[in-house]
């Protein structure tokens, strides 16, 4: 099968479930279950551009693994945060019933389709390779796949640092700023970002491999532009206020690098 019929296939089938997705979360008056869905939805995705495509058997299974144990860690972890906050709703869906007030419903609806989009295109990642006969690895390919378990690993020791911190009440109305958040305010956005950047590397090896790149510069984009940082830190003051603002003048936004000192401190000396 080649790969129109294939990508036609995965956007028709996810155009449904997320329309069903987002009638569930109606009656649940929750939308905050599509940011599972969304991470879910590349594990299927990956398996079904695996078992369809005429390429090498250890690539397609190679790309359908790393596919499969991102997309599920990433989905169980949110699901996880999402169920234990139900029916309080993310801040971001929050500020979209305000944003889209008296036109709500429809917005919505259109909003979740175009997540359904958004996984076949980033899903261009899982398709390219699969596609590749060539019967041995290449060495970008070895590259991606090292590049991407220590992606996997920094997203998951992230979360979890962060899980700890929140779980301890002698924390609470406190910034973390312990382990990987002491050398970024948001690393578990970089090594997410991270995983992009190790699927386009791996992708490169493939004819029209370098097409994977919309998958790590659109995901940057969201992360520091749309609905990553920005939002996340306008909750943060919101909600930590001066704490937060001394975290932001010492602590890298991004790429985890060494702390710096505050503005205060150099003006003291």
């Amino acid at each position: 099968m080649s790969p129109l019929p294939l990508i036609a296939l995965a956007l028709a089938g996810l155009c449904v479930l997320f329309a069903l997705l987002w009638l569930v979360c109606r009656r649940l008056d929750n939308y905050g279950f599509v940011d599972v869905a969304w991470a879910y939805a590349f594990a299927p995705l990956a398996v079904f551009y695996a078992w369809f495509g005429p390429g090498w058997f250890l690539r397609r299974f190679t790309l359908a693994a790393m596919g499969v144990l991102w997309s599920v860690r990433l989905g169980s972890h949110l699901l996880k945060r999402v169920a234990a906050h139900h029916p309080v709703e993310d801040g971001r869906y929050v500020q979209l019933r305000k944003d889209w007030a008296g036109n709500f419903g429809p917005k919505m609806a259109g909003f979740f389709q175009l997540q359904a989009a958004s996984v076949v295109l980033l899903g261009l990642a899982f398709l390219l390779p699969v596609f590749n006969t060539a019967p041995r690895f290449h060495l970008l390919e070895i590259i991606g796949v090292c590049l991407w378990f220590v992606a996997l690993y920094g997203e998951a020791i992230a979360d979890a640092q962060l899980a700890a911190f929140k779980r301890n009440p002698a924390n609470k109305g406190r910034v973390c700023d312990v382990g990987l958040w002491r050398l970024s305010r948001h690393p578990n956005y970089f090594f997410e970002w991270l995983v992009w950047v190790a699927l386009f590397v791996f992708a490169l090896a493939s004819p029209r491999g370098w097409v994977a790149v919309i998958g790590p510069a659109s995901i940057l984009f969201l992360l520091l532009r749309v609905t990553g940082i920005p939002l996340t830190e306008e909750q943060a003051v919101r909600s930590k206020g001066d704490a937060y603002r001394r975290y932001q003048q010492t602590t890298s936004a991004f790429i985890p690098w060494f702390p710096k000192q505050p503005a205060s401190a150099l003006t003291a000396r």
